[in-house]
């Protein structure tokens, strides 16, 4: 058999999302499209061709919701998986598919964890119209998002980086992973005077937060033929995250690859991590 495509993880992810959609519809759960799966779905009606992942965002009490309906399904075919690094808040979480393989470079030598294909799930919270307040908490996620790479083999890629990473040793980590992430969820019950924000990544200040109107309503965009839930403001939301958001990349950086370094859409990943 041939090496797979990107084209055929896609698919798999595809089915990934399609589960996590009929739950979502069957349960009154909402989810948005987001990043690069909201771009792909507005300026290629799908995938970025040259894309393997689908990234969606919920918010805590909304994912919450989607946990235990997903629990409650029981299904064999696929498997929730949670990235945490103290015991009750939650970095994000990943929907796995059982008989397929998607090893990443990063978790190559975690032989006890599942490593099928997957689509992610991230976690949009609430923060005050208040800039202080949002760069506190830009910078608390800074440190959780750090503390979590620190975890799992992640190489630093500037010299703060690096500087900030050695310093984890000597620091009581999950006590103030713990007192940030409180801080982090502590605004998630505003109903007024908020923006909504995702500081849980490597992305800058305001790459991650963004616009009340963005996320307070969603609506049906196509993506591969299937009908998916994305930001009533979809193409606010794209303009403000990427500018001009139909312009193409360069020819360069179109080129098409699979970024896992052990990848099958139909042998399951324990056949490979043995």
């Amino acid at each position: 058999m041939s090496e797979p495509s990107v084209r055929d993880v896609q698919y798999k992810i595809l089915e990934v999302m399609k589960y996590i959609d009929y739950i979502c519809r069957k349960n009154g759960i909402v989810y948005f499209i987001m990043g690069g799966t909201a771009l792909g779905a507005v300026r290629h009606g799908g995938f970025i061709p040259w894309d393997d992942d689908l990234d969606i965002f919920m918010t805590p009490s909304e994912y919450e919701k989607f946990k235990k309906a997903f629990i409650a399904e029981n299904s064999k075919k696929f498997i929730i998986q949670e990235w945490k690094t103290v015991h009750k808040y939650l970095e994000y979480a990943k929907v796995r598919m059982n008989g397929t393989t998607f090893i990443e470079e990063s978790f190559r030598d975690k032989r006890d964890m599942h490593h099928g294909i997957y689509v992610d799930i991230m976690i949009l919270h609430k923060v005050p119209d208040n800039k202080f307040i949002q760069k506190k908490i830009y910078y608390q996620s800074k440190f959780v998002t750090l503390y979590a790479l620190s975890q799992r083999n992640w190489k630093p890629k500037t010299i703060v980086q690096n500087v900030v990473l050695k310093s984890l040793k000597v620091l009581p980590c999950k006590l103030l992973a713990n007192w940030c992430y409180k801080n982090i969820y502590k605004y998630d019950t505003l109903d007024k005077n908020y923006c909504w924000c995702y500081f849980i990544t490597p992305a800058k200040f305001r790459s991650g937060i963004f616009e009340k109107e963005f996320f307070d309503s969603h609506e049906e965009i196509n993506f591969e033929g299937q009908t998916l839930l994305g930001p009533a403001k979809i193409k606010e939301y794209l303009e403000y995250r990427y500018g001009d958001y139909m312009k193409l990349p360069s020819e360069e950086q179109q080129k098409a690859s699979v970024h896992a370094m052990i990848y099958d859409v139909e042998k399951d990943y324990r056949e490979y991590v043995i």
